[in-house]
């Protein structure tokens, strides 16, 4: 077996790890399975990382970061707040859809660390995660289209996950591409409604 440095490795046992439970299910992705799966011995897997529960923390971050890219480099400075939050949108839910199995993972995962004790804190990280990343994107937004939010930030990035969540569970069910994108559209018009022009600075007597 060729050497890997260690951060590579760890991607590559992510990647397997994520490839077995997409396709048998979180339960399926024991340590042992992960190994097969990458083609590694179980001792290069314990080497990477620590138990299973650390592996399924790895696999909700790596999920996390896949679902919040949110690249507005070549939105102008300036832009309205609706056209911003579009383009934020699009993005999004463009990345969920092309990405059934991990989305579907997402949602195991997190059910799977609620009934399971040594898995509790993987939710508890995937959400932190999420929350962290939409009050990121929210604050871009705001700083580009020169706004700021009527509701603090850190609120309105919880209700805009729990919104995300509930729309991409039930496209998993009901598999309506345009009902889910004609939702999501309506919920960032409802979003620009909570941005406010920002007060201009004083101007000194």
């Amino acid at each position: 077996m060729n050497r890997m440095p260690v951060a590579e490795r760890r991607e590559q046992l992510i990647e397997a790890a994520m490839t077995v439970a997409s396709r048998d299910g979180i339960e399926a992705a024991t340590v042992r399975a992960v190994a097969a799966e990458a083609g590694v011995s179980l001792g290069v897997v314990h080497y990477c990382f620590q138990d299973k529960s650390e592996l399924m923390r790895a696999m909700a971050h790596a999920i996390t970061e896949q679902n919040t890219q949110a690249d507005l480099s070549d939105v102008p400075e300036g832009s309205p707040t609706e056209a911003v939050i579009e383009a934020v949108v699009t993005a999004l839910w463009t990345q969920i859809t092309a990405s059934r199995g991990p989305q579907l993972l997402s949602y195991e995962l997190t059910t799977s660390s609620l009934r399971h004790p040594e898995l509790r804190e993987v939710a508890m990280e995937q959400y932190r995660g999420q929350w962290s990343a939409a009050e990121a994107v929210l604050e871009e937004i705001a700083r580009i289209s020169r706004v700021q939010w009527v509701v603090p930030v850190p609120r309105l990035a919880r209700a805009t996950v729990a919104v995300v969540d509930g729309l991409s569970l039930a496209w998993l069910v009901d598999g309506d591409d345009e009902i889910a994108r004609q939702t999501i559209a309506g919920f960032g018009k409802f979003l620009a409604t909570q941005a406010e022009p920002l007060e201009p600075a004083g101007i000194e007597e």
